[in-house]
Parts: C-alpha cells; structure tokens; sequence
C-alpha cells in the first residue's frame, strides 16, 4: 500500500501539448506521455556535443525512444533495448 501511494504522489503530471503541437506532431521529450514508444524526428541543440552524448546513447534521428519514468527534472528513456537517465535539458533536445 506505502508503493501505492508514493507512486501517485511522486507521477510526473504530463503537461497539456498545445493544439499547435499536436497538429504539427512535434513536441519534446518532457512533453511525451510514459510507456509510450515515439520516434525522435530531430535533436534540436547547437551544442555538437550534446548531439554527439546523445548520438552514443543511440538518440538520433528514426529511432525509437519511449519514456520510463519522469521524476525531478530527470528522464529515464528506453532506447536500443538499454534505459538511460537524462536531465532536462537533454530531454528538451529531443524533439518527437
């Protein structure tokens, strides 16, 4: 029962996709709904190193990524058959 209740207390509120969003079918990886699985059309980042981190985890361009858990401005995605913890700003650059 203790589970119960700290899983309702601690599930990330999925925020509300806008009417543009959902229309063009872009959005990012914080906006994405959990155990869901999603294609990622782009990294959105000037940081070519933050495209290559994200590159050897297996995040690019076709792949498919599905989100886990969302707790604390923390990621946990599941791609290539391997679950990795990412933070915000790299969940931000990963446009669906």
């Amino acid at each position: 029962m203790e589970l119960a209740v700290a899983g309702k207390l601690f599930k990330r509120k999925t925020a509300v996709k806008s009417f543009k969003q959902c229309k063009e079918g872009r959005f990012n990886l914080t906006d994405a709904d959990t155990n869901l699985p999603y294609t990622i059309k782009e990294i959105n980042t000037d940081d070519q190193a933050v495209k290559d981190f994200l590159f050897t985890l297996g995040c690019y361009e076709g792949e498919m990524v599905t989100v886990i858990s969302a707790l604390a401005q923390n990621f946990v995605i599941h791609v290539k058959g391997a679950r990795y913890s990412i933070d915000e700003d790299l969940a931000r650059a990963i446009i669906l």
